[in-house]
């Protein structure tokens, strides 16, 4: 204790200048943790929050849902597909970006790939809409090359639904993503890039054994925090671009708990769902992270 405290004496600057962040983390982060407690109560607003206990009943209750299995079949098709494509795509973006040499051309195909980032899931539902419509872009242009007979429903049918739904996410993060691997490849030393050359490594040769060996601990950390959001599936885009039609193939986790926590008023059942969430995603980051530390020598922690 006496050597803490003289260290927090020693770097007292930089205690004081953090003073204001943990004081952010605390109220938003810490503080909103103490409405918890209603998962393991049959809340009701206005009332004492310590009454009312129920125990595990609603996280029971979660299990024995006729939709449960429906539910978590979507919700883990969707992380793994978000997963098996989401995650290589940034990867490879930042591979062949980084093999532009037009300074100026690099710059526009960079700038042009994560702008997607920042437009809003109404703007990018919109879009879909009018291409992938039943009247869309997309139907009018097969109907007029005499591909199809009729217009195909692609938003009000299930079948087509995850595989636009994974499009547009990897479409819209992809560009942002790879930003990170592209700092990543900076940091490699040049004097490794000179030395292959001179082995006679051409540039696939020099991806292989320079490039991806040293992003591969962005990579592997970025995978663990991959792996420990699992269940988050999604929550606008499935409101936005979801129907009636395709919610046997929307229903997630979130929208679930969206659905009964928020608009039916069950907030101690919606935050119980929302919990068991939230452990499952920690101990997913424990496990990946002690696997990776065991395997790869790579770890957050």
């Amino acid at each position: 204790m006496t050597q803490l405290w003289k260290r927090v004496r020693r770097e007292r600057q930089i205690w004081l200048l953090c003073i204001p962040m943990i004081a952010w983390v605390l109220t938003f982060s810490y503080y909103p943790m103490y409405g918890l407690l209603i998962s393991f109560q049959n809340y009701i607003p206005g009332h004492s929050m310590f009454s009312n206990w129920i125990g595990l009943d609603n996280f029971v209750r979660f299990f024995n849902e006729p939709d449960f299995l429906q539910i978590m079949r979507n919700t883990l098709v969707i992380s793994f597909l978000n997963l098996i494509v989401g995650f290589p795509a940034p990867i490879i973006l930042a591979l062949l970006l980084n093999e532009l040499r037009g300074r100026y051309f690099k710059k526009t195909i960079q700038s042009l790939s994560y702008i997607p980032y920042f437009i809003s899931w109404v703007v990018v539902a919109n879009i879909l809409i009018t291409l992938l419509g039943s009247d869309g872009i997309l139907n009018d242009i097969l109907l007029r090359l005499g591909f199809i007979d009729g217009p195909i429903g692609f938003l009000t049918e299930g079948k087509y639904f995850w595989t636009i739904l994974v499009s547009s996410n990897v479409w819209k993060d992809m560009g942002f993503s790879a930003i990170i691997y592209l700092s990543a490849i900076a940091g490699i030393d040049k004097e490794q890039y000179e030395a292959g050359r001179v082995d006679g490594l051409g540039r696939f040769g020099l991806v292989r054994h320079i490039t991806l060996p040293g992003i591969r601990s962005t990579a592997v950390l970025l995978l663990i925090l991959a792996i420990g959001g699992i269940l988050n599936a999604g929550f606008e885009q499935q409101l936005l671009i979801g129907n009636p039609l395709t919610q046997d193939h929307y229903e997630v986790i979130d929208t679930y708990v969206y659905r009964f926590g928020v608009q039916l008023g069950n907030y101690s059942y919606g935050t119980a769902v929302g919990l068991m969430k939230s452990g499952i995603g920690l101990i997913l980051v424990i496990v990946a992270n002690r696997l990776s530390k065991r395997y790869m020598q790579s770890s957050i922690f």
